[in-house]
């Protein structure tokens, strides 16, 4: 029976699928990989399933002298914390769960386009420290969603479903920067991510992480934003550079962000902690049952395939 190793806790009816079929050893803490722990698992086990965080970096893999694990079954779409051409270099496959994230990451955009344009975190937090005097006129003015542009930065599968939920649920106007010339209906695809940033009042990130995406969005992205627009985050938190937008919130300009990543996840600066006008989640992107169960099962489906030599269904 070939020897797995899961990172972290998953939902159980995954771990008890991966039992009867594998040897799995669960690591039962909420810490991440080190480098020194990759590399030894690295030559202790078959196949390993890394979670976001686990640091498969390419001085880890290449420190591996008896190399015996051949897959890296990612759970999650993103695999910025693997250095996959490291990987590939020493003959291991790497893996991704495309698709089962989607729309639970696409809802999360909303949410935050929400809550950040309505200054929900703000009100909610007015309410429950007893400082709410009852509704006034001119209370807590927010900006208004229905109609306005939205500018999304990446039109993968997670853009465009941000797209779709915003242009018909919402009556808003779609532009988008992409690294590649892309169609999409009901869309408008300007020629480079400040372009958006000029146009649009909401600002989504949706574009993968890594070293080609890192700080992507930086101070000339926010001096180029409208001085009324939000910017959201759901792709990886060093897609943006967080001291250029805590520099440009501070000196307004743009209203608002609203964030579910960070650039040194979990360490969230103070200076977003202490603003009104930033909305802070906790990573919740694909935190709902049902997406995470499928999650799980795909990293599943894709160690299937490896241990019985098929072609794998999800390789990056």
């Amino acid at each position: 029976m070939k020897t797995l190793l899961i990172s972290k806790r998953l939902p159980d009816t995954v771990l008890e699928a991966a039992r009867t079929r594998y040897d799995v050893t669960l690591r039962e803490t909420e810490t991440s990989m080190t480098e020194a722990e990759v590399t030894a698992a690295l030559a202790d086990y078959d196949m390993i399933l890394p979670t976001l965080g686990d640091a498969f970096t390419g001085a880890a893999i290449r420190a591996c002298d008896t190399l015996r694990c051949k897959l890296l079954a990612n759970f999650g779409v993103g695999y910025n914390h693997i250095d996959a051409q490291a990987a590939s270099d020493c003959g291991i496959a790497v893996t991704n769960t495309p698709g089962a994230v989607t729309d639970a990451t696409a809802d999360i955009a909303m949410t935050l386009i929400l809550m950040t344009a309505r200054r929900a975190g703000e009100g909610e937090r007015m309410v429950r420290a007893g400082q709410w005097a009852g509704w006034q006129p001119t209370q807590m003015l927010g900006l208004h969603i229905s109609g306005k542009t939205v500018g999304i930065i990446g039109m993968g599968r997670i853009g465009q479903a941000i797209a779709h939920r915003c242009r018909e649920g919402f009556g808003c106007k779609i532009v988008f920067a992409n690294r590649s010339k892309k169609t999409i209906s009901g869309a408008t695809q300007l020629e480079s991510p400040e372009a958006v940033a000029q146009a649009a009042d909401v600002v989504v990130i949706a574009t993968p992480g890594g070293p080609e995406t890192r700080h992507l969005i930086n101070a000339e992205f926010f001096t180029a934003m409208q001085s009324h627009a939000i910017v959201v985050n759901i792709s990886r938190g060093d897609v943006i550079d967080e001291g250029a937008l805590i520099g440009a919130l501070q000196v307004g300009e743009l209203a608002g962000a609203g964030l579910d990543v960070y650039e040194k996840e979990p360490v969230v600066p103070d200076a977003l902690i202490a603003m009104e006008n930033v909305t802070l989640l906790p990573h919740l992107g694909t935190a709902a049952f049902d997406v995470r169960e499928g999650m799980g099962m795909m990293a599943l489906a894709n160690i299937d395939a490896f241990a019985k030599g098929e072609e794998l269904p999800n390789p990056v």
